[in-house]
């Protein structure tokens, strides 16, 4: 939602800046991409193939910049 100064809030800003950037380890634009709250983006592909070093239990996915833990949607 855009304000008064037809500014985005910096919330909006950073998920459509990360939406532009795609995925961040093979570069393309994908429609779905993982996205962590830092920026980081991954694709689906990218997803499974480095699954190994990004989750430990399934459930979830630690990204590999902020090291932060995000949900992958399946509980």
């Amino acid at each position: 939602m855009t304000g008064s100064a037809g500014k985005l809030s910096p919330y909006r800003e950073k998920r459509r800046k990360a939406k532009e950037n795609g995925c961040h380890c093979c570069g393309k634009n994908p429609p779905f991409c993982w996205q962590c709250k830092c920026g980081f983006s991954i694709c689906q592909n990218c997803m499974y193939e480095n699954a190994w070093s990004l989750s430990c239990n399934g459930i979830t996915w630690q990204c590999p910049d902020c090291e932060r833990q995000n949900g992958l949607g399946n509980q």
